[in-house]
């Protein structure tokens, strides 16, 4: 994902039409390719079978070829007829298991990110990291519409930049039938949340010029604060508008509507739905918190769900100032800073090249503050704002654009605070029902993984793998995403972890075997999943395939001929499922025999299919420098949700589960990641120095005699002095090697070989916004939305 600095002419009109780049290759995109359905079932088999008995994977076969010989080939002559009149053949079905999931967003579906903090002490505070985050931003999507925003790319190939038209301006709409996604690509405002409040202000001009500075900023952030605080928290919790977005989405739905009715206390007073076109259609919201987490795992639980606080019996935690429906960049009083988003739209890898930019700009802005001959991220910059003051001040009768913060009331009937109470406490089930744990692994990071020879993004994968198989004596289900924007509009492919070779590795890690021959099996199983990995990111994986597959056998049983709206503007609205899992479990259990022309075809209706989609260990790999920490809930009652970020000399590992022994699984992951250290330090002949402890006010070791000299030759001439040894590393490896005495099973040493195969039983398996289009009863001015805050100017 380049992103050269560039330092030329950025005056207004210096970008010239025909250098838009943002979505320059489009056109040139290859469509995500139809892999030939029998390679695709033979991957099918590949990637059940380790997690099958030898019955179950005999069932399994049987199933797989009655699909070749009967209704497969059908069905997948009406996927390419069905294909070839859209971008791809997967896009509206994965949008449609997204729109259709009724459970809350919020700890299931929306992930987070966390950025390391500003460089700049003066930043590291909520208000000037907030204003900084957010004017970077602006000048992101100031680029963005104007085309200038380099394309992605990886390793020379241009990616596709669809997703980032569903980053701005788009929001998740509840309806009775299924979400739709709404968006506006003329918004121009943001939303500002603190205390549970809501605030909004203008940011963009009609041309997406940046018509705020970042002081200016600062000073509506300052003055939104302290208008938030001017209520009392427990009056503000009380009508916390903001938890119905992590309501059951069919509960969220018409509690929407009754919202929008027209309820007005006073008639001059803005209704609730205009109050929630402004919130839908801003640009994003921004989520001021009034606490300062120092923790990793403290920081991650309140960017992943908030804070959980009750006093005097209502709720004041940051969980109440959250809206889950759309982009919000959240930053806390101590300055730290990052994002939760909707995840329907867009993927990781999207949102990842965002805020990695917008941390880049805030460097550079800082930079040219410095040396005003810096270069600047962006082609072009906004005009002079200073020169258009004037107009954006509110004042001007014929302009409707105001940069002053308004707050957001809202008309709460007795009804709507009662709804707002009961979905307050079901969030705060929710949240206690989960748990967030960290790991900021230190000792090592890609450097040293790739200089023994191992893909990092592999090497980790097993380790996973083999923290499981340790705690729990098995394997199980696990997914990684690969990336397939490589394709018009491209999404994700499932990577399938476990594999034969991985279990082969796990179980000899976990068992009395020479380090050699761990070390051996670790290779196998790395370059196995390398292979796993280019195969699914070239769009020829089995789970995208398949399920498409599904989806237009369940359309033709459905009588569906027709399709719903492109790219999710609107889902179907009738019988469609909550997602790919519940859909075909449910369909599973109300099928008959294989003479039922309506039955579901063997595949879809067999143990394996279950089992591969409940996936217990879900992870994904997302950062860059730019990050500190990346996460998201766990996908399955019984499963962990693991995001992870691999840098040169260290790894961040975020783990959620429904309190499911997480920090110990960390621990028995960071155990592991040491011991294959030193197997693989021992394997390459590295030996580790004895250590040299130097007291401060001490006297260094003597020098042993081999590197004592005081006088040596170099190219340059002779070089005077004692060689002073290197100490820290040595300190530091010492205690990697000695970390856990007891090594990566702890006290309980390795299992016997052999051992598990006679223990291991079979278990069984786990199991466009909808609106009233009557007219206004008057006409009212955008700009006079809310009430309008008085600036305290110094």
């Amino acid at each position: 994902m380049p992103n050269p600095a560039v330092q030329n002419d950025t005056s207004h009109d210096a970008f010239e039409e025909d250098s838009k780049v943002t979505f320059a290759y489009q056109e040139k995109l290859k469509k995500l390719p139809i892999p030939p359905l029998e390679e695709t079932c033979q991957r099918y088999l590949l990637a059940v079978k380790p997690l099958l008995t030898a019955r179950q994977f005999a069932d399994t076969e049987g199933a797989v070829n009655e699909f070749l010989h009967n209704e497969g080939p059908e069905l997948q002559e009406a996927l390419h007829e069905y294909a070839s009149q859209k971008s791809s053949y997967i896009e509206q079905f994965w949008y449609d298991s997204y729109l259709n999931y009724d459970n809350p967003v919020v700890l299931n579906l929306n992930p987070f990110f966390v950025l390391e903090d500003d460089p700049t002490p003066s930043r590291n505070h909520q208000v000037p990291r907030a204003a900084s985050l957010v004017s970077s931003a602006l000048c992101f999507v100031r680029a963005l519409r104007r085309e200038e925003l380099p394309p992605d790319q990886v390793r020379g190939q241009p990616l596709d930049m669809y997703q980032y038209t569903r980053l701005f301006g788009t929001s998740r709409i509840p309806t009775e039938q299924g979400c739709i996604m709404q968006s506006d690509n003329t918004s121009s405002h943001i939303v500002v949340m603190c205390r549970s409040q809501f605030y909004w202000f203008d940011v963009l001009d009609e041309n997406h010029d940046v018509i705020i500075s970042e002081s200016q900023l600062a000073s509506n952030f300052e003055a939104i604060k302290a208008d938030a605080h001017a209520t009392p928290q427990s009056d503000a919790a009380k009508a916390a508008v903001g938890v119905l977005s992590t309501e059951n989405r069919r509960v969220w739905a018409k509690l929407r509507n009754t919202f929008t009715e027209d309820v007005q206390i006073n008639p001059d007073d803005p209704s609730n739905k205009e109050c929630l076109k402004i919130l839908d259609s801003s640009l994003f919201v921004v989520c001021l918190d009034d606490i300062a987490p120092h923790t990793a795992s403290d920081i991650s639980s309140n960017f992943l769900c908030g804070t959980s606080e009750i006093r005097d019996g209502v709720q004041v935690g940051t969980c109440t100032n959250r809206w889950y429906d759309k982009l919000q960049i959240i930053v806390t009083e101590n300055g730290t800073a990052g994002v939760n988003f909707e995840h329907t739209g867009v993927d990781g890898h999207t949102v990842l090249r965002f805020v990695s930019d917008i941390y880049t700009d805030t460097i550079m802005r800082y930079a040219k503050s410095i040396n005003p001959s810096a270069p600047t991220l962006w082609p072009t910059n906004s005009p002079d704002i200073s020169k258009k003051q004037s107009f954006f001040n509110g004042e001007d009768g014929d302009g409707d654009i105001d940069i002053t913060p308004r707050k957001l009331e809202w008309t709460l009937t007795g009804e709507l605070r009662t709804a707002l109470r009961f979905a307050e406490t079901r969030l705060s089930d929710l949240i206690q029902q989960n748990e967030v744990q960290t790991l900021e692994f230190t000792r090592y990071g890609s450097n040293f993984i790739k200089r023994m020879g191992f893909s990092p993004d592999a090497f980790v994968q097993m380790a996973f793998q083999a923290a499981y198989y340790g705690l729990y004596g098995s394997t199980a289900c696990t997914y990684e995403p690969a990336m397939t924007k490589a394709f018009l509009h491209g999404r994700t492919e499932a990577i399938r972890s476990v594999t034969d070779q991985s279990v082969e590795f796990t179980r000899k890690f976990c068992e009395d075997y020479p380090a050699e021959e761990k070390v051996n099996a670790l290779r196998k199983a790395c370059e196995n999943h390398v292979k796993l990995t280019r195969t699914c990111s070239a769009g020829l994986g089995q789970d995208r395939h398949l399920y498409a597959l599904f989806c237009i056998w369940r359309r033709r049983l459905m009588g569906n001929g027709g399709d719903s709206t492109p790219n999710g503007e609107k889902a179907n609205n009738e019988n469609r499922p909550t997602s790919p899992d519940d859909d075909i479990k449910s369909e599973s259990s109300g099928t008959g025999g294989s003479g039922n022309s309506d039955a579901i075809p063997a595949i879809f209706n067999d143990a394996a299919w279950d089992k591969l989609n409940t996936t217990i260990i879900s992870t994904s790999n997302c950062g860059n420098p730019s990050l500190r920490l990346f996460g998201f809930g766990p996908v399955s009652a019984e499963g962990f949700g693991i995001g992870y970020i691999i840098k040169d000399n260290s790894i961040s590992i975020c783990a959620s589960s429904k309190h499911r022994q997480t920090s110990r699984f960390l621990d028995t992951l960071q155990s592991y990641l040491l011991e294959v250290r030193g197997m693989l330090r021992h394997m390459k002949g590295i030996a580790t120095p004895a250590p040299h402890l130097v007291v401060p006010g001490s006297q260094l070791p003597e020098t042993p005699v081999a590197v004592r000299p005081s006088v040596r030759r170099s190219r340059s001439g002779f070089r005077s002095g004692k060689i002073v040894p290197m100490i820290e590393s040595a300190i530091r490896e010492e205690e990697e090697e000695t970390a856990d005495e007891n090594g990566f099973l702890g006290g309980y040493g390795f299992f016997d070989m052999g051992s598990l195969e006679t223990l291991q039983t079979s278990r069984a398996d786990p199991e466009d916004e909808l609106t009233d289009k009557k007219a206004a009863t008057r006409a009212r001015r955008r700009s006079e939305i809310g009430r309008r805050l008085r600036l305290v100017l110094e």
